[in-house]
């Protein structure tokens, strides 16, 4: 007895002629490898439909691309060979392909002063698209630091002046009285707030690189705000934090511009938008400052 042919419902013809701009899957898990890492992942993968008559596209066969994430090094040459294969087996269907990846790449951070190191996660999106055979790559990551209120470093430094009259005012001074006072709660009246502060990256690469930055733009970024947090630490290296902090009072504003001027200075990124959420530790609200160079052409 002969077998049935299996229905292909998505080979019929729509009932409503009308081309859509994008059709796909989001929330694949998938891994996908890079630097060495075997990272876990979630895709969304998409082509437009260009054929308005038809009824779908095929999406098994974009699940199937993606198998290739889990075989070779993520790079912007892997990234177009999957959105070619999307269009290749959607020939007739489709001109445009989309893809996104979202993962957190891992990296091993040392600690300031003593030997100790410690991983942290970076969240990380890479989206790509390849449109009437134009081929663009975008990433986006998120960097953890801290930042300190020079507003309250200040009025801080004020309160102590002012405790340190009250306290030695008509009295001689003698060193050992002052080093005392400087380290005790009695003299140390007031410290400056800090707060746990992210730098969103949103990056468009050039279209002449063979390796995606990732890691070089996580360190650019980290070496330009000067106050990465960080993992496993001693007591010297929380107190070489606190130096770093106290030396390094920024605004929401500050960070967006250092952030700005290093993206420039960085080599395979033609246009970006920086935002900076610092997360209050004075206010219940958070202080946002955003920047962006050569974007809309982007």
């Amino acid at each position: 007895m002969n077998a049935l042919t299996l229905p292909d419902i998505a080979a019929q013809a729509s009932r409503q002629a009308l081309p859509l701009e994008w059709v796909g899957m989001c929330g694949i898990a998938l891994p996908v490898l890079f630097d060495g890492q075997r990272l876990s992942a979630t895709a969304d993968a998409g082509v437009s439909l260009d054929d308005g008559e038809a009824r779908g596209i095929h999406m098994s066969r974009l699940y199937l691309a993606l198998g290739i994430l889990d075989r070779e090094n993520l790079t912007p040459r892997l990234l177009r060979n999957v959105l070619q294969g999307f269009l290749e087996t959607h020939e007739g269907l489709s001109d445009n392909a989309y893809l996104k990846i979202h993962t957190h790449l891992l990296l091993k951070r040392p600690a300031l002063i003593s030997p100790l190191a410690g991983w942290k996660t970076y969240p990380v999106s890479i989206e790509a698209s390849l449109k009437n055979t134009m081929f663009h790559v975008e990433l986006k990551i998120a960097v953890p630091y801290s930042s300190t209120c020079p507003c309250s470093a200040a009025l801080s430094r004020q309160l102590i002046q002012q405790q340190f009259v009250n306290d030695f005012t008509n009295t001689p001074l003698q060193h050992a009285d002052v080093l005392a006072w400087l380290g005790s709660t009695k003299g140390i009246v007031a410290t400056p707030h800090s707060q746990r502060s992210t730098a969103q990256l949103q990056l468009c690469l050039d279209d002449y690189l063979d390796e995606l930055p990732l890691i070089a733009l996580i360190n650019d970024a980290e070496a330009a705000l000067g106050t990465a947090v960080q993992t496993a630490v001693k007591r010297a290296d929380e107190q070489a934090f606190a130096l770093a902090n106290g030396q390094n009072l920024m605004f929401c504003e500050d960070a967006a511009r250092r952030l700005n001027l290093a993206l420039k200075r960085s080599p395979g990124i033609h246009g970006f938008h920086v935002r900076v959420v610092h997360a209050e530790s004075l206010h219940a609200h958070d202080a946002v400052a955003e920047s962006r160079f050569n974007w809309e052409a982007a």
